[in-house]
C-alpha cells in the first residue's frame, strides 16, 4: 500500500546539500528555509501521530507537515482556513479573468529586487484595472479585486505575472446602485496594457533611477496586459479561479515522474496544444529552477483591492444586498467552506495529522485505526 511516487521531498533531500554547497552564498534567506523546510517534511524531525491497525495490526507513523508554503504537500489545511476567511467576499455576480505581465527585458530586475519590482506591478496593476473600470465608458464603479502573482511556466522558467478575479459589477459612488458593464467585456486589453505600462514606467522611474535607465524603450511599448474574459458566475467561477489559480505553485509532486542520482523528470502541459511533455533536468537544474519561485519573507502574494479590499467591508454588504434586489432574491447564502475545500483539495487529507483526521494504514489501506501516541519532535521509533 505504500506510495512510491517521486516527490519534491525526495528530490529536495537528493540534491540539497550540493546546491547549497555551490549557491548558498547566493541564496535568500527564504529559499534556504523553504529547503529545509521541504526536506524535513512529513519525517520523524517534524514530530508525529503513531497509530496502529484495527485490522492487520501494525503500528505506522504519521508525520508532521512542514507548512512552507512552497511545499506541495502542505496547502490542505491552509486551503480550508482561507476558503473560510473568504465566503463573507462571495458575491453572486460575474466574474473576469485577467492577466498582466511583465517585459522579458525587465525580468533580470524583477529577479534580482523581488519585494520591491512584485509589489510594484501589483499596485501598479490592481490601480489601472480599477481607475480604467471607473470610467463610465466601462463599469463606472470601482470592481472586486483579487489578484495572485505567479513567476513561472510550465518548466519552472522565471515569467513573473499576475491572475485576477474580477467582480462584472460594482457599486455606483452613491451606493444605491450596482453597476455592470454595458458590453462583453469589462475593460479594454489594450487601453489596460498601455496604462499599466505607463504607470510602471513613471512609479519605477521615480523607485529606482539607475535601474529605470537600463531598460530600452521598447520595454514600455509591449503588451503589459495580455488576457481577459468573462469567467464564469457566482459559485462556480470563484471555486475554479481558486483551484486553478490562487493555491497553485512553480511544481507539484503529481508532475515529477521519476528521479535518479544525477536527473529530475517532470511534466508539464503545453500551453498552446494543452498537450503533456517530458522535462528532464539536472537535480542541480530542477532546484534552481525550484527556487526561483520561493518568494522573499513576510511577501503576499494574494492582494485584495477594490471592493474587496479590508477597509471596503461595508461596501460588500452593501453589493450584496443591490445584487439580492437586483435578481429579485430575499438573501444569498455563500457556499460551505467544506464543499469549496473539497473543490480546491479533492484529496481532503491536508498536510497534518491533526485532531479528526483518521489516516489510512500504508499496509491494508484501512482507515479503522487508535491513536497510539503522539511525539512533537525529535527522532522516530
Amino acid at each position: 500500500m505504500k506510495n512510491n511516487r517521486i516527490q519534491l521531498a525526495d528530490v529536495v533531500r537528493r540534491f540539497k546539500d550540493e546546491y547549497v554547497a555551490r549557491f548558498g552564498h547566493l541564496m535568500m534567506p527564504s529559499q534556504k528555509k523553504a529547503l529545509a523546510d521541504i526536506a524535513a517534511c512529513m519525517t520523524a524531525e517534524r514530530g508525529g501521530h503513531q497509530y496502529q491497525c484495527r485490522d492487520c495490526g501494525q503500528p505506522f507513523w504519521v508525520y508532521h507537515g512542514c507548512r512552507n508554503r512552497a511545499c506541495p504537500a502542505c496547502h490542505g489545511r491552509q486551503t480550508r482556513d482561507w476558503l473560510q476567511a473568504r465566503q463573507a467576499e462571495l458575491l453572486p455576480c460575474d466574474y473576469y479573468h485577467l492577466v498582466a505581465t511583465v517585459p522579458e527585458e525587465t525580468r533580470h530586475l524583477f529577479l534580482s529586487e523581488q519585494k520591491l519590482m512584485y509589489d510594484l506591478f501589483m499596485t501598479t496593476v490592481a490601480g489601472a484595472v480599477s481607475d480604467l473600470a471607473r470610467d463610465r465608458r466601462y463599469l463606472g464603479a470601482v470592481p472586486g479585486i483579487l489578484m495572485v502573482l505567479h513567476t513561472w511556466t510550465g518548466q519552472m522558467h522565471y515569467h513573473p505575472h499576475v491572475h485576477l478575479l474580477v467582480t462584472g459589477g460594482g457599486v455606483s459612488d452613491d451606493g444605491q446602485s450596482w453597476r455592470e458593464p454595458p458590453g462583453p467585456f469589462l475593460v479594454p486589453v489594450k487601453a489596460l496594457s498601455k496604462l499599466i505600462a505607463a504607470r510602471f514606467r513613471d512609479a519605477l522611474k521615480k523607485a529606482e533611477p539607475n535601474a529605470f535607465n537600463c531598460l530600452p524603450r521598447k520595454t514600455w511599448k509591449q503588451p503589459w496586459c495580455s488576457f481577459s474574459k468573462h469567467y464564469g458566475r457566482g459559485r462556480k467561477a470563484v471555486v475554479d479561479y481558486l483551484a486553478r489559480y490562487a493555491f497553485r505553485i512553480a511544481i507539484t509532486n503529481t508532475r515529477i515522474v521519476a528521479m535518479d542520482d544525477t536527473q529530475v523528470t517532470f511534466k508539464y502541459k503545453q500551453r498552446d496544444t494543452g498537450e503533456w511533455q517530458i522535462c528532464r533536468l539536472t537535480g542541480i537544474e530542477f532546484l534552481r529552477r525550484f527556487l526561483m519561485h520561493v518568494l522573499p519573507k513576510g511577501f503576499h502574494k494574494l492582494r485584495y483591492y477594490g471592493l474587496w479590499h479590508p477597509s471596503k467591508r461595508h461596501l460588500q454588504q452593501r453589493a450584496r444586498l443591490l445584487l439580492a434586489l437586483l435578481e429579485g432574491q430575499r438573501s444569498h447564502q455563500p457556499p460551505l467552506v467544506a464543499d469549496l475545500a473539497q473543490e480546491a483539495d479533492p484529496s481532503g487529507k491536508g498536510e497534518d495529522a491533526e485532531k479528526g483526521f483518521s489516516p489510512a494504514c500504508p499496509h491494508c489501506g484501512s482507515r479503522q485505526v487508535d491513536l497510539l501516541q503522539v511525539r512533537a519532535r525529535g527522532p522516530g521509533p
